[in-house]
């Protein structure tokens, strides 16, 4: 169901986030990740002087490339647009990450590499979106009956309310992990 009709209002700003899983023929996966801020009006900038009604005041890219087992093997970042000089220099901090596996504890991990002053928020919040189209990219195409016979409990179930561990979801598809409530 579409959000109700909003009262009236002016658009000032817009972020644009595109994320993409890919299937190598290397038999690894590419996750790209796009980000941009546009305002609708003109404004002054230090470093590029008048920034226009539609450019991007951040444009950014990110591309992670894994294995079956998630682990990060590739990982390379990019700022286009940026309105401050420093911005850029943070990029090369990501490949830190290289070596780690996107799934549970990934984004504590991630914030000690890169968190904070090591790293550029916007960048970082890319990075937490792409490690979820991981699972969707991997996931079903690789791990088709990980829940039944995997030790280990799919790292999808109990992390929201449909694929809770004592719901129908679960009950039904995943039966090996399914708790009755108390």
């Amino acid at each position: 169901m579409p959000l109700p009709e909003p009262v009236a209002r002016e658009k000032i700003h817009q972020r644009d986030v595109n994320c993409v899983g890919y299937r190598r023929g290397d038999g690894l996966w590419d996750l790209d990740g796009h980000l941009t801020d546009v305002k609708t009006y003109p404004f002054k900038n230090r470093l590029r002087g008048e920034i226009s009604v539609g450019e991007p005041l951040h444009e950014m890219w990110i591309r992670i490339t894994i294995d079956d087992q998630f682990v990060i093997r590739d990982i390379i970042a990019s700022s286009d647009k940026f309105p401050l000089s420093d911005c850029p220099d943070i990029v090369e901090n990501y490949r830190a990450l290289i070596g780690l596996r996107l799934g549970p504890g990934f984004n504590q991990q991630a914030r000690k590499q890169v968190g904070k002053i090591k790293g550029c928020s916007h960048l970082s919040k890319l990075i937490r979106n792409l490690s979820v189209v991981a699972l969707q990219t991997v996931g079903p195409l690789v791990y088709k009956d990980f829940g039944e016979q995997s030790e280990t409990m799919p790292p999808h179930l109990d992390r929201c309310h449909a694929l809770r561990i004592d719901g129908d979801e679960v009950r039904e598809h995943y039966p090996r992990w399914y708790k009755k409530s108390d």
